[in-house]
């Protein structure tokens, strides 16, 4: 009897079991009869991430009722494969916390997730790995391919777009010079008195013509001489005063020029005025002084523009006239002389010449200039280096080593360049747009992002660099905000992935330069606007400019639909 009961529960056991495998293998077997849809048709990526949107229909009399579903969408591509987080479906016999899915009606899931995007995933498949189980049995699906490729258009970021400042130089081949004297009169005169013809600024005003003359790089450009009347007495007095103190200066100027034989033949060598009532100078002297009743004399010139009313009403104020007359209307007395000059700099072959042979001859201005005076990455740097080492001090040198090495592509170098240059002045607008595009083309967004917000005054380059990190972080619509009217090709990227195609076509368009990725984006805006003579004539110019965009064409989904396309197979092979 016992014996008996044991084999009836075993074989109550088995069935169980059989009934058990029968009814999964039986999902496995109708596993085509579940339908799933992907937003998009293709995946695509956008900030560096992969996001899946799947709707799953599940058919009435498909589910087994004490049956557990868990699937697990998979991006498999060559070198490896990444799982989505996995998702659990039940029986409506399961007791479980699991979507509810009945047996005589089906039912409808909803996914959605997200993973991190790697490169190899451009060229992949989705696929759905099923695990069905019931009690103690459990049956794996045959994989369920739903999806292929991912459209990785927003990672066509080109690390060329990524723009750094240069230090500029403050270089001019001619420099403007002068020098200026003044000579100053006793009331109602204009004779010259040595005491005035031996101070200081009109020895030195001697002297720099002296040293202009004799200077191979000076060229004389004009002389300025104004006489002056202070603005009391009769109006035909100081015209003729005025007059006299202009004649007398220019002969002190004329016998320096004689002496040092300076040629004044062109007409316009001289330039001679007078001023016989010198009110707009006396305003000046006044608003500079601390003289009682200051603000009421200058109410009287800003009320009265006749000069005979002006001196009356200052000459009622008797106290204050007298202060006047002691301390102000004597430096009014005058004649002023300006020299003015050219020093002409180093022609442009001289500097070049400098710069490889002598640079210690130059000036930091100088040298600075010469580094732009080649194309050449590395002969710009053996100038800037030059220059580091000669002018420690100044940041631009150190700066613009680094950004050299930045242009050839040595991040490492040029990261300690620019930290060299922010060690010698902190917080510069043009090294913290650097540091940042370098952490930015070395893929350290994050970090990069911290620079740029301190590089505010960077000017465009910084704009630009905010406009990748917008592409990255998926913010398309900040980026072409952050890009504005630039014609590179990241701003047309960031105009393609906002779904401006007309736009980012008249970017390319206006974009200049000559190279792959340039015709390889109008490729993609003919693709998504169905202009096929726009596909292929800028394929066939992208892969003539580079090859290796033959292979990019061939496996991208943005060209998907032409895979096949006849005109498209002879562009890539």
């Amino acid at each position: 009897m016992k014996r008996t009961s044991i084999r009836i529960i075993a074989c109550l056991a088995i069935a169980v079991a059989i009934s058990a495998c029968s009814g999964l293998n039986k999902m496995k077997k109708n596993a085509p009869d579940v339908s799933y849809t992907v937003t998009p048709e293709v995946l695509e990526t956008h900030g560096g991430k992969v996001d899946v949107d799947i709707n799953v229909r599940i058919p009435g009399g498909y589910f087994d009722k004490k049956a557990v579903m868990e699937a697990t969408p998979v991006l498999v591509y060559e070198g490896g494969e990444t799982a989505f987080p996995s998702y659990t479906v039940q029986g409506e016999s399961v007791k479980g916390n699991a979507q509810t899915i009945k047996k005589a009606s089906g039912g409808q899931v909803t996914y959605k997730n997200t993973v991190p995007y790697d490169e190899g995933m451009r060229i992949s498949d989705l696929v759905v790995r099923v695990k069905a189980t019931r009690g103690s049995s459990e049956v794996v699906f045959e994989d369920i391919k739903i999806a292929e490729g991912i459209i990785a258009t927003s990672a066509l970021i080109s690390a060329k777009g990524i723009e750094g400042n240069i230090g500029k130089n403050n270089f001019q081949r001619i420099t403007p010079l002068s020098q200026s004297a003044e000579i100053l009169f006793l009331i109602q005169q204009a004779a010259l008195r040595n005491t005035e013809l031996s101070k200081e600024d009109v020895v030195a005003l001697n002297e720099f013509i002296k040293t202009a003359e004799t200077s191979e790089n000076q060229v004389f450009k004009g002389i300025e001489i104004s006489g002056y009347a202070s603005p009391e007495g009769p109006t035909d007095l100081n015209t003729r005063l005025a007059s006299q103190r202009e004649s007398a200066a220019k002969g002190v100027i004329d016998n320096e020029l004689k002496k040092n034989k300076v040629d004044t033949s062109d007409p316009n060598f001289f330039n001679l005025k007078n001023t016989p009532e010198d009110w707009d100078g006396f305003r000046v002297l006044m608003e500079q002084s601390n003289i009682q009743d200051k603000d009421l004399i200058l109410r009287v010139l800003s009320m009265y523009t006749d000069p005979d009313v002006r001196e009356r009403e200052i000459k009622n104020m008797s106290g204050t006239y007298k202060v006047l007359a002691d301390e102000i209307l004597p430096k009014l007395r005058r004649s002023k002389m300006n020299v003015n000059i050219e020093e002409v700099g180093k022609s442009d072959e001289e500097l070049k010449s400098f710069a490889n042979s002598n640079p210690n001859e130059l000036k930091i201005e100088e040298i600075l200039y010469a580094a732009t005076l080649t194309d050449d990455l590395d002969e710009q740097l053996k100038i800037y280096r030059s220059a580091a080492n000669q002018f420690p001090s100044d940041w631009r040198t150190h700066n613009n080593v680094g950004y050299t090495l930045f242009q050839k592509g040595d991040y490492e170098g040029a990261k300690i360049a620019f930290e060299k240059a922010n060690s010698v002045k902190a917080n510069q607008p043009e090294v913290m747009n650097n540091l940042g595009a370098v952490e930015l083309a070395s893929g350290n967004i994050q970090q990069g992002e911290v620079f740029f917000g301190s590089a505010a005054g960077a000017g465009p380059a910084l704009d630009n660099n905010l406009g990748v990190v917008a592409i990255n972080k998926g913010d398309y619509e900040g980026a072409v905000r952050y890009f504005g009217n630039s014609t590179s090709n990241n701003a047309a990227l960031a105009k393609i992935l906002t779904g401006k195609y007309d736009a980012a076509l008249s970017t390319l368009n206006a974009n200049t330069e000559e190279d792959a990725m340039k015709y390889y984006l109008k490729a993609i805006v003919g693709a998504r606007t169905k202009d096929t003579d726009l596909i292929f004539s800028s394929l066939r110019k992208s892969v003539q400019l580079d090859a290796s965009y033959k292979k990019k064409a061939a496996t991208d989904m943005e060209f998907g639909k032409y895979f096949a396309d006849e005109t498209f197979k002879s562009i890539i092979q």
